[in-house]
């Protein structure tokens, strides 16, 4: 069975200032191409299908018409909800699209129900992992602890119980959303830390054939049957090296995984550039670059007069000025920013009361400040997906 692995489109997303619906659009269409040309016969969007719980219209529009135009090939499509969809709302109508083949997977509860698909040599089993908020499904799979590993290895267990129902030789995909150890984050994804943990072990989702992942936005390999595909369109200049892929992968009669890279359409080139404004703007080198979409970090020790203007005279596409001025690490003037760089809540928050009484917090407060910042990010998302 051939299958095509993508996820994380974010419809409706911006890169910066740049409305990225006409990229999207176009990939769908290269999407679509790939699905034909290829002789795919399935395909999985490992969440993440919109790019927050309430999408604009013209994201809908855009997902409607994927939608149609898969349904049309006749080529089975299994989707799961991530981190940024709402699940109900990406649910709506999942019993009547499914007859069209479109089988969305949005409950937690349906993790062990697969969708059965055939080929020449029996059964592939799909299963649907939507992304799994611990807090708000820990009750669900019967876990104590509400974490992204608890809640993930006890879906995992569902799976591999339906699967050791099925008759022998069924060959088993799992869709997941999720960090697992092992792949590199950008700066593009929404952190999904819980109790001071973001990721899963690999081996969770041992007893499958292969795990489509989504939610780290560069393509990558964690084993040959756990990857990701990463997102299709490059949403921070983080990705500026990223190569934006889909993953088509073949599944023999025996469950052996043969994975090829297909290349996403590019709207345009990213660069990341840094010196200062005279350096930029005189630099042969930076040649390349002219067209591109570009962040420019400005080393003057003076911040210059009018560097956006300038810049776009040489670079008409930059879209983000960062000040780094050369200094010292302990030079007084260093920005907080550029001392918080890298640092996470709960670090800042562990500085900040050392900084006050002269001493860090000890094991129990550091434990109730991760509970005060996994509390408030729960009740982020309850909210959200209320909305």
């Amino acid at each position: 069975m051939r299958i095509l692995h993508t996820s994380d489109w974010h419809l409706g997303r911006a890169f910066h200032r740049v409305n990225m619906l006409g990229a999207q659009t176009g990939f769908i269409g290269h999407l679509v191409t790939t699905v034909r040309e290829r002789g795919v016969d399935a395909v999985v969007v490992s969440g993440d299908v919109y790019d927050r719980a309430v999408p604009p219209l013209a994201a809908v529009e855009l997902f409607d018409d994927a939608l149609h135009r898969l349904a049309d090939l006749g080529v089975p499509t299994v989707m799961i909800s991530g981190n940024h969809d709402s699940a109900r709302r990406l649910g709506v109508g999942a019993g009547l699209i499914g007859r069209a083949g479109i089988h969305l997977r949005t409950e937690a509860a349906a993790c062990g129900t697969p969708i059965v698909l055939r080929d020449d040599f029996g059964d592939v089993a799909f299963y649907g992992l939507p992304y799994l908020e611990p807090a708000l499904v820990k009750d669900e799979f019967g876990v104590d602890k509400a974490g992204h590993e608890a809640v993930l290895a006890a879906a995992m267990e569902r799976v591999r119980a339906d699967l050791a129902a099925r008759p022998r030789g069924t060959r088993a995909v799992v869709l997941a959303h999720a960090f697992v150890t092992g792949g590199e984050a950008s700066e593009s994804e929404r952190d999904i830390t819980v109790g001071g943990v973001a990721a899963v072990p690999a081996g969770v989702f041992d007893g499958v054939d292969y795990a489509a992942l989504g939610h780290l936005h560069g393509c990558q390999t964690i084993t040959e049957r756990v990857r990701y595909s990463g997102s299709p369109l490059p949403y921070s200049f983080s990705e500026a090296d990223h190569r934006k892929t889909m993953w088509l992968v073949d599944l023999d009669a025996d469950g052996a995984v043969t994975a090829e890279r297909v290349d996403c359409p590019v709207p345009r080139a990213l660069a990341r550039i840094r010196g200062t404004l005279e350096e930029l703007l005189a630099d042969p080198g930076l040649a390349r670059h002219e067209e591109a979409w570009v962040e420019a970090t400005l080393t003057d020790t003076v911040r210059p007069a009018d560097p956006m203007a300038r810049l776009a005279e040489r670079f008409p596409h930059t879209l983000s000025l960062v000040f780094d001025p050369e200094r010292a690490p302990d030079d007084p003037d260093v920005s907080y920013a550029r001392r918080l760089a890298g640092r996470s809540d709960q670090e800042i928050a562990e500085d900040f009361v050392a900084h006050v009484r002269g001493a860090g917090p000890d094991e129990d407060e550091q434990g109730v400040l991760r509970d005060a910042f996994d509390a408030v990010r729960a009740d982020e998302t309850v909210r959200e997906v209320a909305r």
